[in-house]
């Protein structure tokens, strides 16, 4: 199964504030003792939301918002992407996190199972096949 742990946004994310060396020499000890026991997928971090833009649709059609959004606690600054056998198993290495990531106070982790095509009945073995041919849901040719 494949898990999503998602780091929430904060005034500190938000500000593009780089990491100090030594948070960011934590943060990889971190990823590769995690490594070692969760397959390690993908992860990486966001820019700021002023450097993004959302898109809306309003009456069957796409508006474009410019970014800085409002709400920090809605924005992501990053991700890690694993394969476990468990959301448990994912909970225990997520409550490792280093808290030095904002201060130990007010850092805040979503984890999300992240949806398999098998988890869907309409995805029969022609649209895995598609899938698989255009690298979405898991799936590679």
């Amino acid at each position: 199964m494949r898990f999503m742990i998602i780091r929430k946004a904060d005034a500190d994310t938000e500000a593009g504030m780089q990491p100090s060396r030594e948070l960011a020499e934590t943060m990889m000890a971190y990823h590769e003792e995690m490594g070692r026991h969760l397959k390690i997928l993908d992860g990486n971090g966001l820019h700021p939301s002023a450097t993004g833009v959302r898109l809306q649709w309003k009456g069957g059609k796409p508006i474009t918002l410019d970014g800085p959004f409002a709400e920090t606690k809605e924005l992501l600054a990053g991700y890690t992407l694993v394969e476990a056998d468990s959301l448990e198993q994912v909970m225990e290495w997520a409550r490792r996190w280093p808290a030095e990531c904002d201060g130990g106070d007010g850092l805040v982790l979503e984890i999300r199972r992240v949806y398999e095509m098998s988890d869907f009945e309409v995805f029969d073995d022609e649209l895995q096949a598609k899938a698989a041919a255009v690298g979405v849901g898991g799936a590679s040719a």
